[in-house]
């Protein structure tokens, strides 16, 4: 993940990291369900307090933009990638019901791979 810090910038280290998330989710560069790197992890990388990326963090998932799952960890959400939530409800569904019929992800997968390219 591109992100770099601007310590001489107006703008507070945390939401230069939670700008750059956005803008890389919005472009596509981060696609939905796309795991964050752990918040120390990150913290390291760029030379920042933890709490800063926590912030940071909190935020995105404040604005919907992100999702934390605890041990699964933070992730980008549809919502962020710009995915209309038709097409949100459209794959969830999706997903139900081939759980529902015993369905492998990777099977579900690739029914949705050929009925896109037919």
């Amino acid at each position: 993940m591109d992100i770099s810090i601007d310590p001489a910038s107006a703008t507070p280290p945390y939401e230069q990291v939670r700008l750059r998330i956005a803008a890389l989710a919005a472009a596509g560069d981060l696609s939905a369900g796309t795991r964050l790197p752990p918040v120390r992890t990150l913290a390291t990388d760029l030379g920042l307090a933890v709490n800063t990326v926590a912030r940071a963090y909190r935020e995105l998932e404040h604005a919907g933009l992100v999702e934390t799952r605890g041990r699964a960890g933070t992730l980008i959400t549809a919502a962020a990638t710009g995915t209309p939530r038709a097409a949100q409800q459209a794959a969830r569904r999706y997903a139900e019901t081939t759980r529902t019929l015993g369905l492998t992800p990777e099977a579900a997968l690739d029914l949705v791979k050929a009925a896109l390219t037919a």
